[in-house]
């Protein structure tokens, strides 16, 4: 409710809709009409005073109906206050890889950089890294068989290897760094006392394919030590696990190297506590196979004759070894 007052006669205009043009000119007419000065026969201060506050009241009503009229046609709209997102920091990038370690074909070099990765007790990457390290470095160049001229794995980085045959992330280069260690002899001793016999047996149930056919060739060539065998014949575990892996579909060489390994355990000359007939089936299969090799089937035909030569396939339980 809007009220307008003339300050000549004291007439108050109410209008209902200030918005309105049609009645906003009406207040501006009848107020002019108000205010208008009475003829008088000469012009008096209080007539100037009249016309100035009707003037100053017509502009204060036109710029009152040119706001309201304009906000109409235009609101402003107040953005609503900005509140800031406590959203916390993103985390920082991760930082690059670490580039490989370079590969070297100097045996004396590679071993010192590997055994200085492998010593670091806080840092399982830096200790992977010098297994592949070695794996790269030995695999397309192995250490010579010459024993003359052989440079002999440190005892401390052939123990590293031997562990990582039972570690999922290194494994696989696990079997291949042995291997290629034990073709030269004076590693397959090292490797025998750092206790690669137990752990290859032991490693033989999770590793399939390839890595388990290196895997058996790594443990024959340790079985060419006199300690090796030993330490084969006398693990509780050998001729399961030697049996079952020759059932898991490994290739034909792996299958020659368990057969050999077998020819070890059973010819050693002492008892052996193990279902010989179980062994004399599995070999027979592996035989059958068309993926067996050559030396695979004679040294298969040779198990099997010391097998019944000394009673274990009659046995049933358990056989003698050989030399009875």
């Amino acid at each position: 409710m809007i009220y307008f007052r003339s300050h000549e006669n004291a007439l108050f205009f109410k209008a209902q809709d200030p918005t309105s043009p049609a009645l906003l000119l009406r207040h501006l007419q009848l107020l002019h009409a108000s205010n208008r000065p009475q003829p008088h026969p000469r012009h008096s201060p209080t007539a100037s005073h009249s016309y100035a506050a009707a003037a100053a009241t017509i502009i204060f009503l036109l710029l009152l109906f040119i706001h309201l009229h304009f906000s109409e046609l235009h609101p402003v709209a107040i953005p609503p206050p900005q509140i800031p997102l406590l959203h916390p920091s993103p985390p920082p990038p991760p930082p690059p890889p670490t580039p490989p370690l370079p590969a070297t074909t100097n045996l004396a070099e590679l071993f010192h950089v590997a055994e200085l990765h492998f010593s670091s007790d806080n840092e399982s990457h830096s200790r992977l890294s010098a297994l592949h390290l070695l794996e790269r470095s030995l695999v397309p160049n192995p250490p010579a068989a010459d024993k003359s001229n052989e440079m002999k794995c440190p005892a401390a980085v052939m123990r590293e290897v031997v562990k990582y045959l039972k570690d999922g992330a290194g494994a696989r280069a696990a079997t291949k760094v042995l291997l290629a260690l034990c073709l030269a002899e004076g590693n397959r001793e090292v490797a025998v006392e750092a206790g690669a016999v137990g752990e290859v047996v032991e490693a033989l149930a999770e590793l399939e394919g390839a890595a388990a056919e290196r895997a058996l060739a790594a443990l024959e060539l340790l079985c060419m030590v006199a300690e090796g065998a030993a330490e084969l014949r006398a693990h509780a575990l050998a001729v399961p696990m030697l049996v079952e892996v020759m059932g898991k579909g490994v290739g034909g060489r792996g299958r020659e190297c368990a057969i050999s390994a077998l020819s070890v355990v059973f010819g050693g000359g002492g008892r052996v506590e193990a279902s010989a007939e179980a062994v004399a089936r599995a070999v027979v299969l592996a035989m059958q196979g068309a993926e067996c090799t050559a030396r695979g089937r004679r040294k298969g035909a040779q198990l099997l004759r010391v097998l019944q030569e000394s009673g274990a396939e009659d046995g049933g339980g358990g056989g003698g070894g050989g030399g009875s």
